[in-house]
């Protein structure tokens, strides 16, 4: 396999954790923008390479567990972001297709500790139960515009984050993820991570 494009060595195993069919074997780009002001608490949009839509957020506009849809091109829903309430590490549970069953249960997302100077946050699959040790986590500074996700605690980058600031995207009111997601990493689990990314973030100045 070739080398990823970043520091730490290439996964060995295929990453698939929404489903082996969102894995390719290549590097996948895809820019993620977000509409700032959107009656249902933010739209995000992935393109691919050629500027194709490949993925669509949109949130529940009366919704109490602030639950969040991403679909394919097609409509067909993937997975359900829902953030836990009264939590004090911004837990968020995603579930397979549209469901919000137990037994859909996917991943848990949560920030490693309340308090931040720089983004940490961890990533649990649903079988990690005991939760003593993370099987992703996600590290950078969001605010300095770059993150990256990482295997557990290793140095294995398997996606990189990057915000894009330009002048349109301030008038616009628009935010703008260029994401690398590296070869045999499912971009599905990575698109839902940088849309958990940006509603932790937000809330922190709400």
């Amino acid at each position: 396999m070739a080398a990823a494009p970043c520091d730490g060595a290439p996964p060995q195993a295929p990453v698939a954790v929404v489903s082996p069919q969102f894995c390719a074997p290549h590097a996948v780009p895809l820019t993620v923008v977000k509409k700032a002001i959107s009656l249902s608490g933010g739209d995000f949009v992935a393109t691919d390479a050629n500027g194709a839509e490949m993925l669509r957020v949109k949130g529940a506009v009366f919704s109490i567990h602030d639950r969040r849809v991403l679909r394919d091109a097609a409509g067909q829903p993937l997975v359900a972001m829902r953030e836990k309430v009264f939590s004090m590490h911004n837990r968020w549970e995603v579930f397979r297709g549209d469901s919000t069953s137990t037994s859909d249960l996917l991943f848990t997302v949560k920030k490693a500790s309340v308090f931040q100077l720089k983004t940490d946050v961890d990533v649990f699959l649903a079988g990690n139960a005991a939760q003593q040790a993370c099987d992703f986590k996600i590290k950078g500074s969001y605010f300095e515009r770059s993150c990256g996700l990482y295997l557990g605690n290793s140095d294995t980058m398997i996606a990189q984050i990057n915000r894009k600031y330009t002048a349109s995207n301030v008038v616009l009111g628009k935010d703008t993820f260029v994401v690398t997601v590296f070869p045999h990493v499912d971009y599905v689990f990575i698109a839902a991570l940088v849309v958990i990314l940006d509603e932790i973030h937000k809330e922190r100045f709400d």
